[in-house]
């Protein structure tokens, strides 16, 4: 069997967990919005349209910013068709997903949404087929409190108080060919800078999000995030990155997700720090990760549907991946990366939340319920407080596919006022493993549980047909006895571990 130690010591920090780092994403894209979480026909829709039993599900799974409108969505959008009378709203083609867009739900409707889940609205503007004016326009309307032409229109649309956007994202993905105004790095920061200070000349205070890579694959990874960052570095407060990780045939690289987000977190880093020496600044750029998921990229490339120039569905079915026990783990498992960056991983938005590879499902005019990643986001979401901790791992490896061998276990831990958290992914598919945690350079007393995902079949689902197949489970091989912790993780599994 085998074997890994895991010491903690709280003299050995990584840094604060932002509440942050659990947060979502709400795309115009398929069944997201419409007749995912608004639904005004259904049996639980609220007075706005939106399903309660949705809003439950959401808040079980304790989110906290959530990324708006999109996503490629936002690089052809108008904001200003999202407010104003509903009967009144335009009726616009969504070329990114080949789409009609209602404009049912804009901001008003959006924000009205968030309290009702408890998450901060996190605001992307349209640096695509749009540039400074409008994003400047956009905030004008959401944050100026009365008196101007802007945020008047917002309080005769029923809004008196200011929606308090903090957080903007500066467009999405410009680097991706497939992105409407995609432009170079050149172009792309000096468009970011250019609408960041005129945004800070109307609050100075904002948290500004310039575009880093779509992804760690893309031919200009890294001389991107240098080049943008040469512009905008005074001018923003984070880079984006965005990761997605798949099965492909291969389990042993896939479970080993984590050490490429480790890789693609580390190379950001790197080069901000770059610029940083470059420009001799006394000032850190950090991460916003404001789309990571397990998704099936290549099935959506190989089944995506061409539509001819008469066909723009309200609402199709798209990107509805149904997922699996090990989808779960590899979730659990790129947490347990981005717990172990959090001194520089600021904010991450899951991506993304109800429908199109989210961890919630629902049926129009029928039930929601939880997928499989479900489970390890909102129970580290809720565990995960305090400070994160340098883990002190030794013990065997196993093969990690592309990556070559890897740590049989992945972990990382956080503490706070006298209770901790531990975070384990057993990596191996045929064997448990055996983990003994040190506790000794810890003051945390009391008892210990361990709950986590594991089955027998890794690749079993919850869907209409069964909606509880999969769940958490309760680890009763967890033991404690003075300061060592030991507990034997089932093959392929993700374990969460509360201590005190």
């Amino acid at each position: 069997m085998p074997r890994t130690h895991l010491v903690l010591d709280s003299a050995f920090t990584v840094g604060p967990v932002r509440r942050r780092l659990f947060g979502g994403f709400v795309e115009h894209l398929g069944r997201h919005v419409y007749d995912g979480i608004h639904e005004p026909a259904h049996e639980t829709a609220d007075e706005h349209g939106f399903r309660k039993d949705v809003v439950e599900l959401v808040k079980e799974l304790n989110v906290s910013a959530i990324r708006y409108p999109g996503g490629n969505f936002v690089s052809g959008y108008k904001w200003e068709d999202g407010v104003g009378p509903v009967e009144q709203r335009p009726r616009r083609l969504d070329l990114a997903w080949h789409s009609t867009e209602t404009n049912e739900v804009g901001l008003h409707e959006f924000q009205h949404w968030l309290d009702q889940v408890g998450s901060e609205l996190m605001l992307a503007v349209n640096l695509g087929t749009r540039g400074t004016q409008e994003a400047i326009e956009l905030l004008e309307y959401a944050n100026i409190d009365a008196g101007t032409a802007l945020s008047e229109y917002r309080r005769s649309n029923g809004r008196q108080e200011p929606f308090a956007v903090k957080m903007w994202c500066l467009g999405n993905e410009m680097d991706g060919p497939w992105q409407l105004g995609h432009k170079n790095a050149e172009d792309y920061g000096k468009l970011a800078a250019m609408t960041a200070k005129a945004m800070r000349q109307i609050q100075p205070d904002l948290e500004l999000v310039a575009c880093g890579s779509s992804g760690a694959s893309m031919p200009t990874f890294g001389e991107w995030e240098r080049t943008v960052l040469e512009h905008t570095y005074d001018d923003v407060d984070y880079i984006s990155a965005h990761a997605y990780y798949e099965e492909d045939d291969d389990m042993p690289s896939f479970l080993a997700s984590g050490v490429n987000m480790d890789h693609f977190i580390d190379t950001v880093t790197t080069a901000a720090d770059h610029v940083k020496a470059h420009k001799k600044s006394d000032k850190r750029i950090d991460i916003s990760f404001d789309e990571w998921n397990v998704w099936s990229i290549k099935r959506w490339e190989a089944q995506a549907k061409t539509f001819t120039l008469d066909e723009w569905p309200v609402a199709p079915r798209l990107l509805e991946d149904v997922y699996t026990v090990a989808d779960a783990v590899v979730v659990g498992g790129l947490l347990i990366s981005l717990l172990r960056h959090a001194d520089r991983v600021a904010s991450a938005s899951l991506a993304q939340l109800v429908n199109v590879i989210g961890p919630i499902m629902t049926e129009p005019g029928g039930p929601a319920w939880r997928q499989t990643t479900f489970f390890p986001f909102s129970l580290t979401s809720r565990l995960a407080n305090g400070t994160s901790l340098q883990v002190k791992a030794s013990g065997d490896t196993v093969d990690g596919g592309k990556y070559g061998e890897v740590p049989v276990v992945d972990s990382a831990a956080t503490v706070e006022d006298g209770k901790a958290a531990v975070f384990l992914v057993n990596r191996h598919q045929t064997e448990s493993t055996t983990v003994t945690i040190d506790l000794a350079g810890l003051a945390v007393e009391g008892d210990v549980h361990a709950e986590g995902v594991w089955d027998d079949d890794v690749h079993a689902v919850n869907d209409l047909g069964n909606r509880e197949r999969v769940g958490l489970r309760t680890n009763e091989t967890v033991r404690r006895e003075g300061d060592t912790i030991t507990i034997e993780l089932p093959p392929v599994s993700w374990t969460a571990v509360s201590i005190g």
